[in-house]
């Protein structure tokens, strides 16, 4: 009698063991598309990803980079104080998009040029991405705001 329990116990811990290992592996593979890594400008040029790898970047908006072309498209820079990298963006910038001030894009890099498919801007005078933030201070461009 004890032995029948026991193997009922040991029957349940293994299904419910093999339930857990596949509800893990189902919401991994579910989830894939939607895990976008961050990446500072230095690291997209020292390991540039696949063509069909979608990332996040994020950096500053150079200076005098900001080129509207026809119709929506848009070119610019973005850097980290290390390196730079040019994107090129289809769509309605956020009203808050400037030069010199922190942007992260969504996209991907071709041929030398990140095509954004998102961009995000800063919400207010103070606030920057954390990403860009760490990424900036390794470089050692990173001012801390004033007040």
């Amino acid at each position: 009698m004890k032995s029948l329990k026991k193997q009922r116990r040991i029957q349940v811990i293994a299904v419910a063991a093999v339930a857990l290992v596949l509800s893990t592996v189902l919401i991994g593979y579910a989830m894939r598309d939607g895990i976008n890594f961050f990446r500072a400008p230095t690291q997209v040029l020292a390991e540039p990803p696949a063509p069909s790898e979608v990332f996040r970047i994020g950096g500053l908006v150079t200076e005098g980079s900001l080129v509207r072309g026809q119709g929506k498209t848009i070119q610019f820079s973005v850097t980290d104080g290390g390196a730079t990298v040019p994107v090129t963006y289809t769509g309605v910038l956020p009203d808050l998009f400037e030069e010199n001030q922190g942007m992260v894009g969504t996209g991907r890099y071709i041929n030398g040029v990140f095509e954004a498919s998102e961009i995000l801007a800063k919400h207010d005078e103070t606030y920057m991405p954390k990403e860009v933030v760490d990424a900036l201070k390794e470089q050692g461009v990173y001012k801390e705001p004033e007040g």
